[in-house]
């Protein structure tokens, strides 16, 4: 039976890219609006990009929200929606990486809604409109500056979800790569590798012959590569600017559309975050080569080809490409195991897969036909016991 493709597909995201791209800021917020600047650990006022978004907000009113962590937590969006409506705001103005432009998308839902914000988050309420959202991207990994999904925490129970919100699609992304010249080794490592995983979630499946798509996909990818292998070359301008540009592509929604798609290492690998703080990128890159090994039979085509495609192996086999794949981490100086991180918990893996059952994340089936016992061989193997 042949793969038909079918899909709508629509990115309303503005984007303004290059140097030049924050003079365009004043102008795409309607002029009578009353903007919440949302914005994370403080960063943007000790690198000079605070001083530039608020010159150009010099003829709006504002007011600012700062503190949104590296992985927003429902407990402070709760506070910043609040100033949204105790402060009359209707335009929300995102300054950071994945995680403000997130938690933005969160604030415009949830400003509107009576209910607990939860329900968002959760999928019990799917906001049908939003305020206004417009970001200033920061950190290159995630491409939340331009799709509709987010992905929040709540702290008190250490779950962290993903929801979509197509109402609060960003208007606008304002792209600098000048922005990432103060950007930590670690930040950088953490979004390449992100959005690495991000093209693989949409490609590693099996073969239905999108030409269009498994293209796009190679593309992308041998740029995220080429870039791991010149991390050397970071501060390099247009270093900079190939991973910001491909970040976002990775996760732009064109790569995925009408092909299948997997998305069970971010699935597995949220929770390493939620239970101990390891930096989301860094448990992509443990979770899924252990994942592609105990997978590799349903995705065995898939990964041949990204051996032949992106890594230039001639005959690739599938196990050549995961090693491959691992190298590239492990070249990056990121984690293949958690036991390469901060985290020495012995039940690591008993944890891990508790969480997994009381998400509903302990059997994902999908085309690979994730059990819980091969849910639990892959975490066992990450986990490095």
């Amino acid at each position: 039976m042949p793969h038909l493709f079918q899909f709508a597909y629509h990115n309303p995201t503005r984007i303004h890219f290059g140097p030049d791209s924050f003079a365009a800021l004043g102008e795409l917020i309607p002029g009578d609006a009353r903007v919440l600047l949302l914005y994370g650990s403080g960063s943007i006022k000790r690198n000079g990009i605070y001083e530039q978004v608020t010159q150009a907000l010099s003829a709006h009113a504002w007011v600012e929200f700062g503190g949104v962590e590296a992985n927003p937590t429902l407990e402070t969006l709760t506070r910043a929606v609040e100033m949204v409506r105790a402060e009359g705001v209707d335009f929300i103005l995102a300054v950071g990486g994945g995680s403000v432009s997130d938690g933005a998308k969160y604030v415009a839902c949830a400003a509107g809604y009576a209910g607990d914000g939860w329900d968002i988050v959760s999928g019990r309420h799917v906001p049908q409109q939003a305020l206004p959202v417009g970001v200033v991207l920061t950190l290159p990994a995630t491409g939340s500056e331009s799709n509709s999904a987010a992905v929040v925490t709540r702290a008190a129970t250490r779950e962290k979800r993903v929801f979509y919100a197509p109402p609060a699609r960003p208007r606008f992304a304002i792209l600098d790569p000048q922005v990432m010249a103060s950007l930590p080794d670690r930040q950088l490592q953490n979004g390449l590798v992100d959005a690495f995983v991000h093209v693989c979630e949409q490609y590693l499946t099996f073969p239905v012959g999108a030409l269009v798509q498994d293209g796009y996909a190679e593309a992308v990818l041998g740029a995220l590569k080429t870039l791991a292998e010149t991390f050397a070359e970071r501060q390099d301008p247009v270093w900079r600017q190939n991973l910001m540009w491909a970040a976002n592509q990775a996760l732009g929604g064109i790569i995925g559309v009408g092909v299948p798609q997997d998305w069970a290492t971010h699935r597995m690998a949220v929770e390493l975050t939620a239970l101990y703080g390891v930096d989301h990128g860094r448990t992509l890159s443990i979770i899924q080569p252990w994942l592609l090994r105990e997978t590799i039979d349903a995705k065995r085509a898939k990964l041949e080809q990204m051996g032949r495609k992106v890594f230039g192996l001639a005959g690739a086999s599938a196990e050549e490409t995961i090693s491959a794949i691992e190298n590239l981490y492990r070249a990056l100086g990121m984690p293949v195991h958690l036991r390469d991180t901060e985290v020495a918990d012995p039940e690591a893996t008993a944890r891990i897969m508790q969480a997994l059952r009381d998400h509903g994340n302990s059997a994902l089936g999908g085309h690979a036909g994730l059990d819980e016992a091969k849910t639990a061989r892959i975490i066992a193997a990450a986990c490095g016991r």
